[in-house]
């Protein structure tokens, strides 16, 4: 989400837009699938091939992009036919293509790879522990949070680039196949006064519209819950469409980000998710609550 604000220090390289796409994240899964089914290791594909174990590894796990001619001498290898291949070539030639989000040169690579996820995602559920989601956040709200992400090294115009950005992001709600977004806030995020009492209390309004669209859907986790599996700390599961793309968790620190992919893992958190549902309130009383939490401000 990266509600927490990377800070692009000076020297850093800004976003190459390289990273793991989700066409490339799909064709690795599509290829270590093939793979299987043709009955072979990744050493012996390797060997066959004449690659290193270590390339093929690093191409089913969508750590680098694979070149059009060792796409076609994997397929080669593993008889596949004509029929299928034309769709993974696509996924092959299509894997730097770029977005909206090439625009602005100064998004840290991290964030750049997030927003391609995000964007390319169906469905995001997510819990969120001190902060309002940023797919649902005000203008005010969101720069008032920036702002205090950056602790004041960037100038007025970048954080007005990274509010921009956020708003932006937005639009996957909007869109003609919107995302269905499924946020747990616990009530800590609804109670800290982000920006002062007017831009709070804005921002409570704006959940209040935003839940009447049918692909978002709010709860919120009262403090009388008590422990929860979430009090760890934020994350996000990130849903795609088509059976070879898994699901993936996204986990945010300040200094890094975190790409939670193994099955088991992101089963567990999945566990955590619904076990979190089920402790909240629900969507109803959950409106509510926030209404409540408005004229309180």
């Amino acid at each position: 989400m990266r509600d927490t604000v990377p800070v692009l220090r000076k020297g850093e390289p800004v976003a190459d837009r390289r990273g793991p796409s989700v066409r490339r994240r799909r064709l690795a899964a599509e290829l270590r699938t093939l793979r299987e089914r043709a009955g072979l290791t990744g050493d012996q594909a390797a060997e066959s091939v004449g690659w290193s174990a270590s390339k093929v590894s690093r191409i089913e796990t969508a750590h680098v992009g694979v070149r059009i001619r060792d796409l076609v001498a994997l397929l080669d290898l593993y008889n596949v036919p004509e029929s299928r291949r034309g769709a993974l070539l696509t996924l092959a030639r299509t894997d730097r293509q770029r977005g909206w989000w090439d625009m602005y040169d100064s998004i840290p690579t991290e964030y750049a790879n997030y927003i391609s996820l995000e964007a390319a995602a169906c469905g995001i559920k997510r819990y969120d522990l001190l902060l309002i989601h940023g797919l649902l956040q005000t203008e005010d709200y969101a720069r008032a949070v920036i702002r205090s992400g950056l602790m004041s090294l960037a100038p007025a115009h970048e954080i007005d680039r990274r509010v921009e950005v956020r708003l932006t992001r937005q639009e996957v709600l909007r869109r003609a196949d919107p995302l269905h977004l499924w946020v747990v806030f616990d009530e800590a995020a609804l109670r800290r006064v982000v920006g002062g009492p007017e831009v709070m209390r804005a921002q409570c309004r704006h959940l209040l519209e935003q839940s009447d669209r049918p692909n978002v859907t709010i709860q919120v986790l009262p403090n009388s819950a008590g422990a929860h599996p979430g009090a760890v700390g934020a994350f996000s599961i990130l849903e795609f469409p088509g059976r070879y793309d898994p699901s993936v968790v996204y986990v945010e620190t300040m200094a890094s980000s975190l790409y939670v992919e193994e099955d088991a893992d992101v089963h567990r958190y999945a566990l955590a998710y619904d076990q979190l549902r089920a402790m909240a309130l629900g969507p109803d009383e959950s409106l509510e609550m926030i209404s409540r939490i408005a004229e309180t401000l």
